[in-house]
């Protein structure tokens, strides 16, 4: 097997685990902090908002600083660092004696990511031209379908065999990454003479330095407008369920629809941008996309929601791949890793972002506002593409 597709199949194993390790503590945080000992479910909600965010909000200010050490000394020393440290801190966040100390093991986590920076870079500069578009396709597929899979899986194993088990086993996936990556991930690393270290230094290396900054926002609004629906969705699926029973199994499978979606799309969309151009196919997704997410407003029941999620998830699959294809193609192999590592947080930034911005729009105008808004933010970025980016890259 070639290296590339042995490090592309490594890495995809390790960033789903981490996608899911994430966001798995979504559905049972609020029940985990009242194990803990909090008994106010209004202290129980803000503390579960504090506990849920702060792991992305640090995830984002340490990504590019992972990224900067990938390019200095390796990327596989960093998904060494990752998937170890990871799998140690979430195994004992069941150990947490308070929320105190969860809080601030959820810090620590946001801390020592940056497995995924160091993966995408390494597949990036690992990969030959004419793969790029599937290997990267294909690796984003993981982070996205762990990130979507997560809240269903965790809700599962506390279902099943109780809160503490859920870091337990995702602790213990982790460190099957970990061993995985030391066994097979072979990287081919040659050290820099010199080296790029402020970030003046950095940027003035940048070739296409509107087209990254570009890149950047879009990457951003696509994480944003994937999740202004995790807050929402089973109220959402609540309201269109004609009877109470299993709304969290069903929304889960509403709320996973479009990972098994993105699964399916991703790796064949990263092969038609390696023929017709990334940029080709990050317009059409990004259009279609968010002429999808209109008629979401006006389902009747829980399984029109989930076919239209589907749907999503397929447009979906061809936005984080062209976006990283297109960052491979216009950076230099020197500061790929800092620059991956920009990117990456602006899509943690996203997350965040689009978690509170779901809520928030839901409570003051109601849930269907939330689609409209989010279809509206994809379509304005879409012009903003064709523009800045469609039209540049055609005409070369």
């Amino acid at each position: 097997m070639k290296m590339w597709k042995r490090n592309l199949i490594v890495c995809w194993f390790g960033m789903f685990v981490t996608g899911i390790g994430i966001s798995q503590i979504a559905p049972v945080m609020p029940l985990y902090i009242k194990h803990l000992g909090v008994a106010n479910n209004s202290a129980i909600a803000e503390y579960s908002g504090i506990a849920f965010g702060i792991t992305y909000i640090i995830s984002a200010i340490f990504s590019p600083i992972w990224g900067n050490a990938a390019d200095r000394i390796g990327r596989k020393p960093m998904l060494l660092r990752a998937s170890l440290g990871m799998s140690i801190v979430i195994s004992i966040m069941g150990f947490a004696p308070n929320v105190y100390v969860l809080i601030a093991l959820r810090m620590l986590q946001g801390t020592i990511t940056g497995y995924s920076t160091a993966c995408t870079t390494l597949i990036a500069t690992q990969t030959d031209k004419k793969n790029a578009g599937y290997a990267l396709g294909t690796l984003s597929t993981a982070s996205i379908a762990g990130s979507l899979l997560g809240p269903t899986i965790g809700g599962f194993i506390e279902d099943t065999i109780g809160l503490e088990p859920v870091f337990y086993i995702t602790g213990a996936m982790l460190f099957i990454a970990f061993i995985a990556t030391a066994l097979f991930v072979k990287e081919n690393f040659v050290k820099e003479e010199k080296k790029v270290f402020t970030t003046k230094e950095i940027w003035n290396s940048v070739p296409e330095k509107n087209l990254t900054i570009g890149l950047s926002v879009t990457f951003f609004i696509i994480s944003l407008a994937l999740y202004t629906i995790e807050p929402i969705i089973t109220v959402y699926v609540a309201q269109l369920n004609k009877s109470t029973a299993h709304v969290a199994i069903i929304a889960g499978l509403a709320f996973s629809a479009s990972g098994f979606a993105n699964i399916i799309a991703a790796p064949r969309l990263g092969k038609l941008s390696d023929k017709i151009g990334a940029h080709k196919v990050m317009l059409f997704s990004l259009i279609a996309a968010g002429v999808i997410y209109i008629p979401q407003a006006f389902v009747t029941n829980p399984w029109q929601l989930m076919g239209l999620r589907f749907l999503l998830g397929l447009t979906l699959g061809g936005l984080n791949p062209s976006v990283n294809t297109l960052i491979k193609k216009i950076t230099p192999n020197s500061i790929t890793g800092r620059i991956f590592g920009f990117t990456i947080s602006a899509g943690y930034l996203g997350i965040f972002g689009g978690s509170v911005l779901g809520g928030q729009i839901a409570a003051r105008f109601g849930i269907s506002c939330i689609f409209f808004v989010t279809s509206g933010l994809l379509l304005l970025n879409a012009l903003w593409v064709y523009f800045n980016v469609y039209k540049k890259l055609n005409a070369n």
